[in-house]
């Protein structure tokens, strides 16, 4: 006895020493000594049908209580539920039993736990993950929406996540399987992103009811999932559709707070019903093997935050298994349950080798029932879709300021706050809009308190960057958050200041900065100290009258630059105070001017020039000034009253945070007449002012040397006096030739083509002809007419909900203020106040591009960058002359040698660990974009891509950067159609994933392949001398 013991101690401190070493290192290794993962799964019995029991507990990142509420189990007047119970029951009731299985998903509660637990506890959590009992699945921050988040946001968050993993439990805790069971539809591109973060499957429990059916009716629940256009089998994901959406089969809830029976199987008592449980569970067996095509099928055992007390769980799954199981001898019965994971699941319909279907499409619009198509959260909250936005692009600005100036650990540690932050509102109840209000409050505030944390950072980075030798540092580096609405405090309350530009982009950016002032006359001075041209251009009256509009700025100071990739620009203004009359040699007098009646107002810029009829002063035509082609485009904005109701049932269902269904097929206009207010013409920027109603106006304006048109729209309060629920849209109508078919991106990367009162995989009845042919927009929606040569594109800051109603229509919904509930859970209508309780005021922009279709996908893609990843403005105080402070001070810095290739983006610049840095480079193009020009392969070198540091080795990961590329090995499977294997590196056996230069002419060349990306763990060497050119 005594010797067992001492094996057994030896061998856990080699457990021990083998995990800390997979810890430090950072990345997932192969497993060569723990029995979990697809080691640890059941064996099932190829001659009866094998029931794989999923024990599981759905945890919302919050929803109608807050992420921590729902951790603590506070309020639960509200909701009764507490993730932490959770965890410590579940790990209580595994521990007795090794045949028991669990799964865990969202990182960001499993973080929570860890950090307020102890040792002991910490060593029960790594024991069953290591010996397979508990598993992690998913394992992203939070379980992502799929329809209104950027595929930059979700790697991100599925990096965050991944990596608190490894760091803490090992290669067990390394997903193999994505589990989105309650996402409101799916995206392609998340199928693909799995894909590429190497995962071998993905769960889903909500898809169309129509589509589910036909799926039952033809054994086509699993399929394999070609999830790009462009990837081949490396965006290749097996899918599976769980039968009852996520929750338990009827009558089988024994969570403490349901009211199923539970199995009392003392015949000694009264109420013995073993017999008919047994029946009863048979039966639901009996009808799901109708439905799926193997001998294996997946029960999923739990629902929203159930297992509180997993014991009484535990329990009557233990004597369902046992019962159901002894039918077998007495009976005959070939029904044979057990415990299991869904990986475990996966491997069994893996060891079939089974020829499966394939889904070559998305998962859009989804609709539960005829009236209940859930495409209103695509806009829903659309403030909040807006900060969600803005927050990353400044988390993605810290990071790389964070690589680019040499940081330290102690400042990319304020990075941290908001990733994590970032990662819980790409949920798919909190980007979505579809959490209360409160949640909402608590997500903002969070994000917040991350951007605060993370422009500590980015003042350190520039307190690195900025001085030349000995200079002292320079001014503190001020934020205005509200430059959307035309206020800046800092630059309205003085007469001279610095304006510093950063541009995230790898690619050099030409943008026009606005400012806000209050003074008549200024000047601008460039980095060179040299003066620029510049406008001061009036502030439109709706949006002073903004109650977030809160100082008295009346204009706004405008000027143009060409922004350096990845680095700043300084710019120097000055008021009228200056007597020097070459202070104001770039300042330009703007004609500002009431239109006259009876006369078109023309605009235009050396691109494009832009009509807008006399008599309706509604956008009139838009000419493309480098072909010298017009064409008739119509813009105004209408509203879709949204339907009362008390969701009884599927025709009495309301139009609420999730559900948009209008009460009429055709919108409202805004308003009877539009005001054409102002005009403004200089040459940096022309604008046309416009009013639609009380609560929509519009700025039409083109700026010097940029493509396309930018619409800035303003929109609400919405009124409701009333008491009609409103949905407000904004269309573009043309007399384009479309035949019912638009296209929308996916995520923000690859476009799907889109048709009318169509579904690509079956005939679609539609109950709701307008919500049903509502699609997320991402980044762009665009139509073309190929005879004609010509596509409109509209380029979004955000996503929308979008459709093309009728032949050469385009429309977007800007906003929504809804007086019911839709009967999806939230339990509260739409309706958000604003900061005066009057009604929530949004502000916007689109950028129409009108060109031909050749030349369409290298302007939209580039767009949606700039859109996605705008320049980013801090103001300091100008306390010397230009001329001094340019002598101590950097005015303009790259981090990059040079600009990208013209199709390469930058995707990820961050710190990683031990002085590693964490890399991403995409090939942003798809390969029909451009066959002959950008959609080719590029290749390019590493070693000096970046001017503060060479790279000296680059390591190659999975895109969720957990997992070495070279240690993928994905399960293969057998599909009744042959997938192109594209010609890429990605999962490929014997190439070269680690390079190292270890001589000055060695080589870090890379390939990408369209809409291929690539991510690094490199090492750098510190070239101090070239940090500052």
């Amino acid at each position: 006895m005594q010797k067992k013991k001492l094996c057994k101690y030896f061998e856990a401190l080699l457990a021990i020493a083998i995990c800390t070493i997979h810890l430090i290192a950072g990345i997932s290794q192969k497993n060569t000594f723990r029995k979990c993962g697809y080691k640890s799964c059941p064996a099932g019995d190829p001659d009866k049908i094998n029931v794989h029991i999923i024990s599981h507990s759905h945890w919302d990142v919050g929803w109608v209580k807050t992420v921590d509420q729902y951790f603590y189990g506070d309020k639960n007047y509200i909701d009764n539920s507490g993730v932490q119970y959770i965890v410590d029951t579940v790990l209580d009731e595994l521990h007795k039993d090794p045949q028991k299985r669990f799964v865990f998903v969202e990182t960001a509660y499993i973080w929570r736990w860890w950090q307020s637990r102890e040792e002991e506890d910490h060593k029960r959590l790594i024991d069953l993950i290591q010996s397979g009992r508990l598993e992690i699945i998913g394992g992203g921050w939070s379980m992502n929406d799929e329809a209104t988040t950027h595929y930059m946001e979700i790697v991100d968050q599925f990096t965050w996540g991944l990596r608190f993993l490894n760091d803490t439990f090992g290669e067990c805790a390394k997903p193999r399987v994505g589990w989105q069971i309650d996402p409101f539809g799916h995206s392609r591109e998340s199928g693909s992103l799995f894909a590429q973060m190497g995962y071998d499957g993905v769960f889903f429990g909500r898809i169309d009811y129509q589509d589910k059916a036909i799926r039952e009716q033809s054994q086509k629940m699993e399929f394999v999932w070609n999830a790009s256009a462009n990837l081949g089998e490396n965006g290749q994901v097996f899918g599976v559709v769980l039968p009852n959406t996520y929750f338990y089969p009827s009558g089988f809830c024994f969570d403490i707070l349901c009211s199923d029976e539970p199995i009392k199987d003392n015949k000694q008592l009264k109420g013995y019903n073993v017999d008919k449980k047994v029946d009863a569970f048979l039966d639901v067996v009996k009808n799901q093997s109708t439905k799926y095509a193997t001998n294996n099928l997946i029960v999923t055992m739990g629902q929203d935050f159930d297992y509180q007390n997993a014991r009484t769980w535990f329990l009557n799954l233990d004597k369902l298994i046992k019962y159901v199981n002894a039918r077998q001898i007495t009976d005959n019965s070939p029904v044979n349950v057990f415990y299991s994971t869904p990986s475990c699941y996966l491997q069994a319909l893996h060891q079939i080798g089974n020829t499966w279907p394939v889904k070559m499409d998305d998962f859009f619009p989804y609709a539960s029932d005829p009236h209940s198509y859930w495409t209103g959260y695509f806009t829903s909250r659309p403030a909040f879709k807006y900060y969600t936005k803005y927050t990353n692009n400044i988390l993605q600005m810290a990071k790389q300021l964070s690589v680019i100036s040499l940081l330290g650990s102690d400042k990319e540690n304020n990075l941290d706050l908001l990733k994590r932050y970032q990662g819980e509102v790409q949920h798919h109840d909190a980007i979505t809009g579809t959490e209360a209000q409160h949640v909402t409050y608590d997500y903002t505030e969070s994000l917040a308190n991350g951007v605060s944390a993370v422009q500590e950072t980015i003042r350190a980075a520039y307190d690195q960057l900025m001085p030349k030798g000995s200079a002292p540092l320079p001014s503190k580096q001020r934020f205005c958050h509200f430059l959307n609405v035309s206020y800046c405090d800092f630059t309205e309350t003085r007469n001279s200041f610095m304006v510093t530009v950063y541009n995230p982009l790898a690619h050099t950016v030409r943008s026009h900065i606005r400012i806000p002032v209050t003074g008549t006359v200024y000047s601008v001075k460039g980095p060179d100290g040299q003066p620029i041209q510049s406008q001061l251009v009036p502030v439109p009256q709706q949006v002073q009258n903004n109650p977030e509009h809160k100082g008295n700025a009346q204009n706004e100071l405008v000027f143009g630059s060409d922004l350096p990739p990845l680095g700043f620009s300084s710019f120097f203004v000055q008021s009228s105070i200056a007597n020097d009359k070459k202070e104001h040699l770039g300042r330009e007098t703007t004609k500002t001017f009431i239109p006259r009646r009876g006369t078109d107002l023309v605009i235009q810029n050396e691109y494009v020039k832009v009509t807008v009829a006399a008599e309706s002063g509604l956008l009139k035509s838009i000419t493309n000034l480098m072909e010298n082609t017009t064409y008739s485009v119509q813009q105004n904005f209408y509203y879709y009253q949204g339907m009362a109701g008390n969701n009884s049932k599927s025709e009495n269902r309301a139009s609420g945070a999730y559900i948009f269904r209008p009460n009429s097929s055709e919108p409202i206009p805004v308003g009877a007449q539009t005001k054409t207010k102002l005009v403004t013409v200089g040459s940096e920027v022309q604008e046309i002012h416009q009013t639609f109603s009380e609560y929509v106006s519009q700025v039409i304006r083109i700026y010097k040397g940029e493509h396309g048109v930018e619409f800035e729209y303003q929109v609400g309060p919405i009124p409701i006096t009333d008491y009609y629920s409103k949905e407000v849209i904004s269309r573009f109508d043309t007399d384009l030739s479309t035949e019912g078919i638009f296209y929308t991106d996916s995520n923000g990367r690859e476009i799907l083509q889109r048709k009318r009162n169509y579904r690509p995989t079956w005939n679609v009845n539609l109950s709701e002809p307008i919500s049903g042919n509502y699609y997320p927009v991402n980044t762009r929606i665009f139509i073309k007419d190929d005879a004609r040569d010509v596509q409109l594109t509209l380029v979004t800051d955000r996503t929308h909900g979008g459709s093309s109603l009728k032949d050469g229509s385009l429309e977007l919904m800007l906003h929504r203020r809804l007086l019911h509930d839709d009967g999806k859970g939230v339990n509260e209508p739409l309706n958000e106040r604003g900061v005066d309780g009057n009604g929530l005021i949004v502000r916007g922009k689109h950028r129409l591009l009108m060109t031909s279709v050749a030349d369409a996908a290298q302007l939209h893609r580039a767009v949606a960058f700039i859109l996605t990843l705008p320049p980013i403005i801090t103001m300091t105080s100008l306390t010397t002359t230009v001329e001094e402070y340019r002598n101590n001070y950097q005015t303009t810095y790259s981090g990059l040698t040079s600009d990208l290739p013209a199709n390469v983006h930058l995707l990820t610049l961050e710190p990683w660990k031990d002085g590693t840095i964490l890399l991403r480079l995409e090939h942003y193009f798809e390969k029909t974009d451009d066959p002959n020009g950008l959609s080719q392969p590029v290749t390019l070198n590493l070693k000096k891509l970046f001017s503060p540091f060479t790279i000296v080795n680059a390591t190659e990961t999975t895109l969720g950067a957990n997992t070495w590329l070279q240690d993928v090995e994905r399960l293969k499977w057998t599909t009744e159609k042959k997938l192109v294997a594209q010609n890429l590196e990605l999962f490929r056996p014997n190439n070269h994933y680690q390079w190292r230069a270890r001589h000055e002419d060695d080589h870090l060349d890379i390939t990408l392949d369209p809409m291929q990306i690539r991510t690094f763990v490199v090492k750098v060497d510190h070239d101090q001398e070239h940090r500052l050119q």
